[in-house]
């Protein structure tokens, strides 16, 4: 396979795609025009955000087999188009969702705390106690708007902050034990913070408007790590005069369709930016929400993990998932009304060793190699166990969960939401034929070694 890399990575990436036995050329300067002309002589093209890959470019690449995107979104890619030419998309959420998760609550608690403030009042000599009066996270309710890879990412973040966390999505059931999820009205009675971990697509596309803020039952505090064009920022800055909305945090912003220098490089700035740039209660980043030492590691080793998993072992799926799907039974969980004291039950009448998750079993494999089993009970208001209406949920170890859910999928089973993938393993879910929802491990145990 001949791939066309267009964007500088991590070096990881075509060393890993040559590792498969691919054949990797480089082109970091050429026009689009340029690359038009010669793209037909690719498989496989990676890119990051050079330019868009639209119709044109796309009835130019003939033998493209899949277009890569070293990133969370494939917006600049003519999607609907590219699938009816038979092309692959890869994305790679899953390399910075981490970097996004950290960063999105580091900018809250900097905000909370007026630590720019303070630091730049300090390097003026100026020592103001009172004036930089913090307030605390704990005891909020945070909304998540979005509860995909970047979403599921900051509400594991702020798990030991003692707060409630709440999301809204399109997707139904993508509720888990770090955040229930709501109605778009309930979050907007409740949320005291507001995340977006949105998509650009025409429902996020200038969402956060006058009448969107005007809907929140309290004032609130505004993340956005997302996407610029969700927010008007016109509309954001008269909510912040206002008092409607408390500070704002801003990696992301919709005048990102210009050219920055230029921006700076001219004194005429849009107003409401002139505005953001001067207010003590808004911390900006310049869109590195995801952009870290090790997100770039990640992003590049997803590309390839997806294209090896894609090209390279599509001829043995059916040999795999017949010989072994399920290998053992990976958790029990189980809805009760107070998982605390069910939990100091079990450890002091049957010696279970138990944490903030349940309890931990450990055996060994037929590898002779430590695995586990985890004991869970979840409060009676879980939103995990969605679609499905029952008091329980199996999670089953499997071998090779990507496979599995091809070939489950290809059989008719009921996929629910989308595989996801953490330092301690991979997870699918499935329906049964009586609704019950069933989880799917792909393990990593040493991780919990």
């Amino acid at each position: 396979m001949k791939i066309l890399l267009i964007d500088t990575n991590h070096s990881i990436l075509k060393a890993g795609l040559e590792k498969l036995g691919c054949i990797c050329d480089e082109d970091y300067t050429s026009s689009k025009e340029k690359i038009e002309e010669k793209i037909s002589n690719y498989n496989g093209i990676v890119i990051r955000s050079r330019f868009d890959i639209d119709q044109h470019f796309i009835n130019k690449a003939t033998n493209l087999k899949f277009i890569a995107r070293v990133g969370a979104g494939i917006e600049s890619i003519d999607v609907d188009y590219a699938k009816t030419k038979g092309i692959h998309l890869i994305s790679s959420p899953e390399g910075n969702r981490n970097a996004v998760g950290e960063h999105a609550l580091g900018m809250i608690l900097s905000l909370f705390n007026n630590i720019k403030k303070a630091d730049l009042e300090i390097r003026q000599g100026k020592w103001l106690r009172e004036a930089n009066r913090g307030i605390e996270l704990e005891g909020k309710t945070v909304g998540i708007i979005g509860y995909g890879n970047m979403g599921k990412a900051f509400a594991k973040k702020l798990k030991g902050f003692d707060v409630e966390v709440i999301c809204y999505d399109i997707k139904e059931g993508v509720g888990d034990e770090n955040c229930k999820q709501v109605t778009l009205t309930e979050l907007q009675e409740k949320a005291t913070v507001l995340s977006l971990h949105t998509p650009f697509n025409e429902l996020s596309y200038k969402m956060v408007n006058t009448s969107f803020i005007s809907k929140f039952k309290k004032p609130f505090y505004l993340i956005n790590t997302a996407r610029g064009s969700a927010v008007v920022t016109n509309d954001l800055v008269e909510a912040l005069i206002n008092k409607k909305v408390l500070g704002a945090c801003l990696d992301v912003l919709e005048y990102e369709k210009l050219s920055f220098e230029n921006l700076f490089e001219n004194d005429i700035l849009p107003e409401a930016f002139s505005y953001l740039i001067k207010a003590d209660n808004v911390l900006l980043s310049p869109h590195i929400a995801g952009w870290t030492v090790e997100s770039k590691v990640k992003l590049a080793q997803v590309i390839v993990d997806k294209v090896q998993t894609t090209f390279f072992e599509e001829n043995s799926i059916e040999e795999k998932t017949t010989t072994k799907r399920v290998t053992g039974i990976g958790g029990l969980f189980f809805k009760t009304e107070n998982p605390t004291e069910l939990k100091e039950w079990y450890k002091k009448h049957l010696d279970f060793n138990v944490d903030d998750y349940g309890c931990t079993f450990w055996w060994k494999n037929n590898n002779n190699k430590p695995a586990s089993t985890q004991w869970s009970p979840f409060k009676s208001d879980t939103t995990y166990f969605s679609p499905s209406k029952k008091d329980f949920m199996f999670n089953y170890r499997v071998e090779n969960l990507v496979d599995l859910l091809v070939q489950l999928k290809n059989e008719g089973v009921t996929i629910v939401g989308e595989m996801e993938a953490y330092e301690y393993g991979k997870f699918g879910w499935i329906l049964d034929p009586e609704g019950n929802k069933i989880e799917l491990w792909e393990p990593i145990d040493s991780a919990f070694l």
